[in-house]
Order: C-alpha cells, then structure tokens, then sequence
C-alpha cells in the first residue's frame, strides 16, 4: 500500500515537475540523534532520504541541473542534494549513502574552519549542551546567569544566544563566544569540520565543492569591499585545494534582503561564479536566476511524508 502511495506521488511528481527543478538544503549527517541537534539527519534518516529520491525521482548533479535549466532539458523530478558548512560527517557518513544509492552532491564549504575552528553555532550548542553544567554566565551577551534543567531548555537558550550573536561581525562573534568559553571555564569540542585533505578526497570521490565565504558572515552586514575578500577567499583557497576551478556559491544563511543583498549578487559574478544558491524556498525553473536557485529543508521524518512535501513544494511553486 505505501508502494503505491509513493508510485502515485512519483506519478504527480513527474506531471507537475516538468522543467523543475528541486534542490535540498543538508548541513549535517549524524550517526546517530543529537538532542542538541534534532533537525540534523542521522544516519539511518538519511539514508531512507536518498533511498527514496533515487527510485522515485531524478537526482542529479548541479552542474547537469544548470545545463538542463539552459536548455531547457531538465529530466521530470529532477531533484539536488546540497549540503553547507563542510562538516566532517559529510564524508564519513554521508558520501558512502550517496555513493550506495548513486546520487550526486554538492558541498559548500566555509574555508575558514578546514584549520580546525568550529563554527559559531556549534560552539554554541556544545558550550550550552555541556549536562556537566546547569548555570551558564552569560554576562558577555546581556543575559547574565542563567540556569537550564533539560534538553528542551538547553536548545531554548542556545537559540537564544544565536539570535544574539549571528548578525554580528564574525571578528566580533567569534570574540563573543570565546568570551563565552573563557567565562565558563569551558573546553572547546573537538573538530567537527573537514580539513583541506578531507575536502580533496571528497571532491575525488565525486562530489562537487562549493564555496560558502571563507568566516560564513551575514554578508548584509558587511560592506562591498568586504563581501568581495570573503567571497573570493573561499574560492581561491578551494582552487587551490582541488586544484582545479569552483564555479557554484551558497550564500550563508541565504535569505535575500536579510542575509545577503542584490548587490551581493553581482559580487559573487564578478568573483566569476556561474551560480548560486539562497534558502528562498521553493523549486527552479529556466526563468529563475541562476545565481538565486531556491532551495528547502527535509524536515519530514516519515517517507511518505516526505515524498509528499517534494510534491507540495512543487504545488506551491
């Protein structure tokens, strides 16, 4: 009976995704639940992801989806796995799945953190995450002392100090939250992030590497000087790494007009990218802007729920 159900939806799905294409968001693939993490895919999660869109639909690399939007050839329920940031877990946990069920990828990589920085989030998350501690002394960002009880209040508080600290300047962010560190007498977690060796092999492998700025600042915050050093770092130090040319860029964060800018946009060309992805939500077509393809999250749990949301973003879009 689900057979059915999903072989209905693939049926719709080739209907009304004629000329569309999907693209996924990912940043991390855990082996197993992080309560400090819930919306993250484990393992055995993703896998049923990739189990499902490979016999249910057309998953293909962004660099076949760009041609096919040119030319107006995209195959029906054409579907894109990217993933950003550059965590470890994307070679160690996801790529055997991808390669298992033969679907293409693309990672987007912040380049500062190949030397063995975590990014600010996870900072976050493993400071307030810590179940050796109770009080936290958050007098650094305004909040002062406070006490958390459970993982519901732990994720609470970290979201809190996220939304404090995200739109700062990195310089100024990553001061903050090693103020943080510092105040709490707290050990940083150990290397969450890939090293330039790690990105060479999982580019060998096939997987197709992006740049996502070199700090992953808010570029909206920053000025056109700055936006362009961080956008260009990222690419000229992943060239170097693969040695060869990277061409596709995701913008952090990713909303238009509250992460990045228009102006953004025409920085990110003349850095000489030929595309870019947002996390404007929805799915592309050939009349989208290629250096604004929309993306969306797969949050649903359930396969057949799943499945259906591909659908009803099709729907919508």
């Amino acid at each position: 009976m689900l057979g059915l159900a999903h072989r209905l939806l693939q049926l719709i799905g080739k209907n009304l995704g004629k000329q569309k294409l999907s693209i996924l968001i990912y940043h991390q693939v855990l082996p197993d639940f992080d309560p400090m993490r819930p919306d993250e895919a484990t393992e055995s999660v993703f896998r049923w992801h990739m189990a499902l869109i490979s016999r249910y639909m057309t998953p293909i690399s962004l660099a076949e989806a760009m041609q096919g939007l040119r030319n107006n050839s995209l195959p029906q329920n054409a579907v894109c796995v990217t993933f950003d940031d550059g965590y470890i877990n994307n070679l160690t946990v996801a790529q055997p799945i991808l390669d298992e069920y033969q679907v293409p990828a693309t990672v987007y990589i912040a380049t500062a953190f190949s030397d063995g920085k975590n990014m600010f989030n996870d900072r976050i998350f493993d400071l307030i995450g810590d179940t050796q501690r109770q009080r936290f002394d958050l007098k650094a960002i305004g909040l002062g002392e406070v006490d958390v009880s459970d993982y519901a209040s732990r994720l609470d508080l970290s979201y809190q100090i996220i939304r404090k600290t995200k739109y700062l300047h990195y310089a100024l962010r990553v001061e903050t939250i090693d103020k943080l560190y510092k105040d709490n007498a707290a050990q940083e977690y150990p290397r969450r992030m890939m090293t330039s060796e790690q990105i060479k092999t999982l580019s060998d492998k096939g997987v197709e590497i992006g740049a996502h700025t070199h700090d992953h600042p808010i570029l909206r915050t920053l000025d056109a000087a700055e936006q362009s050093e961080q956008i260009a770092q990222s690419k000229s130090i992943l060239e170097v790494i693969l040695d060869k040319g990277v061409t596709q860029f995701a913008y952090p964060n990713g909303k238009l007009d509250d992460d990045y800018s228009l102006e953004t946009v025409e920085i990110v060309k003349q850095c000489g990218f030929e595309n870019a992805v947002s996390t404007l939500q929805g799915v592309s077509d050939s009349s989208t802007d290629v250096f604004q393809l929309q993306r969306f999250l797969p949050w649903d749990n359930h396969p057949l729920k799943f499945h259906t949301r591909l659908i009803h973003t099709l729907v919508k879009s």
